[in-house]
């Protein structure tokens, strides 16, 4: 019996390709750009697993070429780039990656946080720009971060782990959340809100939802409108949760302070994306899990989601279910 045949679509660590290859036999794009879309294409005729990043849409067009396929399995948290309910209809299985990122993608956000609030970004300029003559008491005056207002749009677990990071410097945590979680506000203190309400208290706006139709643009110009003169906000999520050109305009305005984004729309930002411009916004290239330590513990539980398919098993961390 012929060997399953594997396909991934980047370059990966190597223990997950170690992994795969004790159960399959691995084909890879070898590249640390993102796959052709025509490439993507010809190579999934004839594979019984498929390990994507992000940056692949998996469609109907994809898996009406891959009659073998059994298992798609995200390298990620979030699975937006997968239209799930065609996977399904053509008993695929699609898993992804959670919990492994949280705490990495939590430091980042809170990183883009105290980074934004205190202009670490713009000292940093400055310095080498030359500018810096004498220490001065009105020199590069900032947010305080202890003793603020943190509002988290999504409880989840990054959204969580976000929390107890702003506990530790003495910040009231405000949150709103499709499911509102009592438990969490016995044990922590965490107050529910309203999004309108938590945008008009919150000295900083964190955005954790998953992205889908209810929840793109959940931040623009509206909600950029009830934030605080003084307000920043951060989005480490996904790019499509705010509206870019609203929150141009906002900065540009000073509607609010500032903002810190992980993740554009699209990715990578154009380079004459008008919020390139601003210096009271910090963008980086969507970095949120990239340590050496969690991004090797995605690409491990995607390969193990594959092998336990592959072999006849449950996935560890299914997406969808089929019958």
């Amino acid at each position: 019996m012929p060997q399953p045949v594997v396909y991934i679509t980047r370059r990966i660590p190597t223990e997950a390709v170690d992994l795969l290859n004790n159960v399959a036999e691995v084909r890879q794009w070898s590249d640390d750009d993102p796959i052709p879309r025509d490439v993507l294409l010809h190579e999934v005729r004839e594979i019984d697993a498929l390990f994507p990043m992000i940056t692949e849409r998996i469609d109907e067009e994809v898996l009406a070429r891959a009659s073998r396929l059994k298992v798609v399995a995200n390298m990620a948290v979030g699975y937006d780039n997968i239209d799930v309910p065609a996977c399904t209809s053509h008993q695929v299985q699609v898993t992804n990656t959670p919990d492994v990122l949280t705490e990495t993608s939590a430091d980042l956000a809170f990183a883009l946080l105290m980074s934004t609030g205190r202009r670490i970004v713009q000292g940093d300029r400055y310095v080498h720009r030359g500018e810096w003559k004498i220490w001065g008491p009105l020199l590069h005056l900032t947010s305080d971060i202890h003793g603020t207002t943190l509002g988290i749009v999504g409880m989840g677990r990054i959204g969580q782990a976000m929390a107890r990071r702003a506990k530790g410097f003495d910040m009231r945590v405000l949150y709103y959340s499709r499911s509102r979680r009592e438990d969490l506000e016995r044990e922590n203190g965490y107050e529910y809100a309203s999004l309108d309400e938590l945008l008009v208290q919150s000295d900083y706006v964190s955005v954790h939802v998953a992205l889908n139709e209810a929840t793109r643009h959940i931040i623009g110009a509206e909600q950029l409108k009830r934030m605080k003169r003084t307000g920043i906000l951060i989005n480490t999520g996904r790019g499509p949760l705010v509206d870019q050109h609203a929150l141009y305009e906002a900065l540009r305005d000073g509607e609010i302070a500032g903002a810190a984004l992980d993740v554009t729309d699209p990715e990578p930002i154009s380079m004459d994306d008008p919020l390139l411009r601003l210096d009271n916004c910090i963008i980086t290239p969507h970095v949120g899990s990239a340590s050496f330590g969690t991004r090797t513990r995605m690409a491990t539980l995607a390969a193990e989601n594959i092998a336990a398919v592959l072999s006849g098993k449950p996935p560890l961390t299914p997406v969808n279910s089929i019958g």
